[in-house]
């Protein structure tokens, strides 16, 4: 049987995306490009796996390079990190066709407005793309629980913006480590996902509206 999408090559693997078997090549090429991968998939799961063992990374190109983060940073501030990781596993789980670009777009909007305050102004540019202003707004959402819960836990808020706009350099730059940079691409949403119980995003449920 011929492959279904390049109608060539020899069929040899079942695609659960298509629900119907394709080439390896168009597996390996159409993977997370074309094809709206599952996160089960064994191929892609393989795939993934590979790409992490051989990865390098260019420091001096991630989002925010000039930044510099303390390394105890994320055990100072897991919290507000964890409430920003649920924010956007949370969002994702009622908006399935979000993908990395819409988190990494919307984690980096948000962090270079806070990143303005350092000059005294703070300039909100949200995005454009419904997907990404989805996930901005929950995100800000996000970090006013958390700053609310902790004046009401500690009587006062000792979260400051610079705390903030470094969480989310923080998570930028961490997705940008793990991404794979393909336009369906969800390499860093389930890496996010995984820090959680596997059943806490099971019901998706989302009170973002989508802006047009």
């Amino acid at each position: 049987m011929a492959c279904l999408i390049c109608e060539k090559r020899k069929a040899k693997r079942q695609c659960p995306a298509r629900a119907q078997s394709i080439c390896t090549v168009c597996c390996g090429t159409e993977r997370e490009v074309t094809i709206d991968c599952p996160r089960d998939c064994p191929y892609l799961v393989a795939s993934r796996e590979y790409d992490a063992a051989r990865r390098e990374i260019d420091w001096s190109k991630l989002p925010f390079a000039e930044v510099k983060i303390p390394p105890d940073f994320a055990r100072e501030h897991g919290g507000m990190l964890g409430k920003l990781n649920y924010a956007i596993c949370e969002f994702a789980a009622g908006h399935r066709e979000a993908v990395d670009a819409d988190v990494l777009a919307a984690l980096q909007t948000l962090a270079e407005g806070y990143r303005t305050l350092a000059s005294g102004i703070y300039y909100e540019n949200p995005p454009v793309h419904p997907l990404q202003r989805g996930i901005y707004e929950g995100l800000k959402a996000a970090l006013a629980d958390f700053k609310k819960d902790e004046a009401q836990r500690t009587g006062m808020t000792t979260t400051r913006d610079g705390n903030i706009r470094d969480a989310l350099i923080f998570l930028t730059r961490l997705g940008a480590t793990r991404t794979n940079g393909r336009p369906k691409g969800r390499a860093y949403l389930d890496f996010l996902r995984a820090l959680f119980p596997e059943e806490e995003f099971q019901k998706p449920s989302s009170n973002i509206v989508l802006l047009p």
